[in-house]
């Protein structure tokens, strides 16, 4: 152990996208910076086991279901088309390479240090960390920044073995496509793998305790997921509880109940995904003195501070949506609040994407929770079946709608279920960021023909001037 500690400005413990874009942004306003990171590979759970590969495998497994099912309709004759899974796992790994690469690029860069181990923070804002050799050294920080993400919850009659009961990360390597893939949790994370096993040949089956999946979206965009995914071969059982199961050699079991049924489902492989919980690795809150919310989260105030001086949070160990992008802003507030400038945190205009086909993209506030809040609201919807560029792409389920406040007409929530809605609900969130009402939206011109347009259509469904419906 170093008898001197090392000093430093500024801690991190944890390289996600959270703590890796703490790193350099405190790094980019003059403070000494390092970053303790445990893992072989920066990126933390997104770059390596989340939002990275899984993007990869769903890209690839849309070109095979194009090729498959849909090439034809574009008077293009493919043949056979057969699956190679090794490669397509190869890919999603070099993928996943380039990211991480990419990251400690940007370390080296920005004069970011990164501390390889096991980071425990020590009371004094010492941080410890024990090398993958057993050898350990100290970091004396001015400030901390705890960024040490969130962990997949189990259940406990089938805890994960990342091989026939998987989590995110068995679920992106499995070595052959399953026969029947059980997935319990009908939420972002269930149905974007499920999607992508289904498309690669598997059934799979969703169970989904919630009346509906996707909790807490508008209620429009749920039904239409629903029907557009079971359309798509996705067995989804919403209302329906796990209550046992397990493993017997190359079986997995699960037992539900829907109403007064009881049944019990079979497959090879269950994926579960019924959330994430904040993981405090090398962070003994209670000897600490932080100061934890009721599932476990570390509470902060809007400029990322916890209860213990100069120690920051951020990311998905202080809760809320578990969201990298959400993760990365609150990593730029921590450390632009430790350099002095004056910064906070706002969620209201949060977006939130499904990269299932077609994509769910959110931001604001759904219907029902406008209705909710005792606001008189307006709302409009428009069909991508009527919009000349989704015909063309033959890509014509889905909507666009937009929720407004009745009297000023401000946007308060978009919610879109189509082609590249991730990409479109950036220019949305944008213009809520500025309070834009629905005729800033609906007087615009849009490029024609673009899937764009179905945005200005929602915008003027709102107000009753929709053109093409």
């Amino acid at each position: 152990m170093s008898v001197t500690p090392q000093q430093a400005d500024v801690v991190v413990i944890g390289g996600g996208p959270g703590g890796y874009v703490a790193a350099i942004r405190a790094a980019q306003l003059g403070l000494s910076t390092v970053c303790v990171e445990m893992d072989q590979t920066l990126g933390g759970t997104c770059v390596n086991v989340g939002c990275i590969p899984s993007k990869a495998l769903l890209q690839s497994s849309e070109h095979f279901e194009f090729a498959r099912t849909h090439a034809a309709d574009h008077g293009i004759a493919l043949g056979t088309v057969s699956l190679d899974l090794a490669r397509m796992m190869q890919r999603k790994s070099d993928v996943v390479a380039a990211n991480t690469k990419g990251v400690e690029f940007l370390f080296k860069k920005n004069k970011v240090t990164w501390a390889r181990g096991a980071g425990r923070l020590l009371t004094g804002n010492v941080v410890e960390v024990t090398a993958a050799d057993g050898s350990v050294s100290r970091c004396a920080a001015r400030n901390v920044i705890i960024a040490t993400g969130s962990t997949a919850t189990q259940l406990p009659f089938l805890p994960f073995d990342e091989e026939r009961v998987v989590s995110n990360v068995g679920a992106l390597s499995l070595r052959a496509v399953p026969r029947h893939l059980i997935v319990i949790g009908g939420g972002v994370i269930g149905l974007e793998l499920g999607s992508v096993w289904r498309r690669l040949g598997a059934k799979v089956t969703v169970i989904e305790f919630m009346p509906g999946i996707l909790p807490g979206n508008d209620d429009d965009v749920v039904k239409e997921a629903d029907r557009i995914l079971r359309k798509q071969g996705l067995a989804i059982h919403t209302n329906t509880k796990v209550t046992g199961g397990g493993r017997q050699g190359d079986r997995v079991f699960v037992q539900v109940e829907q109403g007064e049924a009881k049944l019990t489902l079979d497959g090879d492989v269950v994926l579960v995904a019924i959330g994430r919980k904040p993981a405090l690795h090398g962070v003994d809150a209670a000897r600490l003195g932080l100061v934890l919310g009721p599932r476990g989260e570390i509470l902060v105030d809007a400029q990322m501070r916890t209860s213990v001086p100069d120690v920051y949070a951020i990311g998905d160990v202080v809760g809320g949506k578990l969201l990298a992008h959400k993760a990365e802003e609150e990593g730029v507030i921590a450390a632009e609040v430790i350099a002095g400038h004056r910064a906070a945190m706002h969620y209201h205009n949060m977006p939130g994407v499904v990269y299932t086909w077609p994509e769910i993209a959110t931001c604001g506030l759904g219907e029902q929770e406008a209705k909710a809040s005792g606001r008189a609201v307006i709302s409009g919807k428009f069909p991508y079946s009527a919009n000349g560029r989704a015909r063309t792409m033959g890509e014509t389920g889905g909507f666009v709608k937009f929720v407004a406040d009745a009297h000023t007409h401000e946007i308060l929530g978009c919610h879109m279920i189509g082609p590249n809605a991730s990409e479109l609900i950036a220019a949305i969130v944008v213009a809520m960021e500025f309070r834009a009402s629905v005729e800033d939206i609906g007087e615009t011109v849009h490029a024609h023909p673009t899937l764009s347009e179905a945005v200005k259509e929602a915008a003027l469904a709102a107000l009753g001037r929709v053109i093409h419906t």
